[in-house]
């Protein structure tokens, strides 16, 4: 059987005998096996994680994010649940939390934290940037409104991460594509520029959206991309589309792995300086802000 199973549950219904337990099953939690060929998937981690609660729990965090679409959560990741039981092993977080009927919902048969629910706890636990990568996804996938999430937590008053999760749900867009786009998007903002605007669309010639920008501000014309790895057929579409962009007046500051921090608030800065003019709807840059960097963790 490739998906999880309680393995004493199998052998008292005759399902399987000891020796065909032992022989094509190994057990990736107690008394929670798989057949020895499967590499669980964090689908089937969460199945097992659940049925390790005795089918009492509710899956949560990260892995009921990824149950609801969410992308860039690894097959890894812990398991969290909320409900009763204690002393999880490892790779499993069990949380003993208040959680209301209406906030949990089944997803294949599993019960799940609701998207609101999710958006909640994602919010207010480990860094923040993290929180708001994972925010960026959850919202992509499912479309949960702030208001919502807000309206959800006034029912958790004495919750923790109440703080984070209020500067979180500031700072989510669900026009981040990627944790890398939502690293670079709050680095802008923690270095003084306005709020970029993203997944900006620049019309083709017929008048429809022809590309879309991952991030930047329309008004001047000024788009600031992450690039991630390229192959031969994606560089040559990047060449066109490049080209495009400076035919129709857009500067671009293009972003890749290994830059650093200081360049890429530079670069942005200089193009920054030469186009920002006052009568611009776009405020003006802060000049410095309070406090050290955002500790975002991509």
């Amino acid at each position: 059987m490739s998906q999880p199973f309680i393995g004493s549950e199998a052998l008292a219904s005759g399902l399987l005998t000891r020796y065909q337990l032992s022989r094509y099953h190994r057990p990736i939690l107690p008394n929670i096996y798989v057949d020895k060929r499967t590499v669980p998937s964090l689908r089937q981690r969460s199945t097992a994680a659940w049925l390790w609660s005795s089918r009492d729990a509710v899956i949560a965090g990260a892995a009921a994010s990824a149950l609801h679409g969410s992308k860039w959560v690894a097959d890894d990741a812990p398991i969290e649940l909320i409900g009763t039981k204690t002393k999880p092993p490892k790779d499993v977080i069990a949380r003993r939390e208040l959680i209301r009927h209406d906030e949990i919902t089944r997803i294949d048969g599993l019960p799940v934290t609701s998207a609101e629910r999710t958006a909640f706890d994602l919010a207010r636990r480990g860094l923040l940037g993290v929180a708001v990568a994972r925010l960026d996804a959850l919202a992509r996938a499912t479309g949960f409104k702030a208001d919502n999430v807000r309206a959800l937590a006034s029912q958790h008053p004495r919750a923790r991460g109440l703080r984070q999760f209020e500067r979180a749900l500031e700072l989510f867009d669900p026009g981040g594509q990627s944790p890398k786009e939502t690293w670079l998007r709050l680095m802008l903002m923690d270095a003084g520029f306005p709020r970029p605007q993203t997944q900006i669309p620049v019309l083709g010639p017929d008048g429809y959206p022809l590309y879309y920008l991952d991030m930047g501000w329309e008004d001047m014309m000024l788009a600031v991309e992450y690039e991630g790895v390229q192959h031969a057929e994606q560089l040559g579409y990047d060449i066109t589309r490049g080209d495009y962009l400076t035919r129709v007046g857009w500067a671009q500051v293009r972003v890749a792995a290994g830059h650093r921090r200081p360049g890429i608030i530079a670069r942005v800065e200089c193009e920054w300086n030469r186009l920002w003019r006052p009568g611009l709807a776009i405020p003006a840059r802060k000049a410095t802000l309070a406090g050290p960097p955002l500790e975002l963790g991509c």
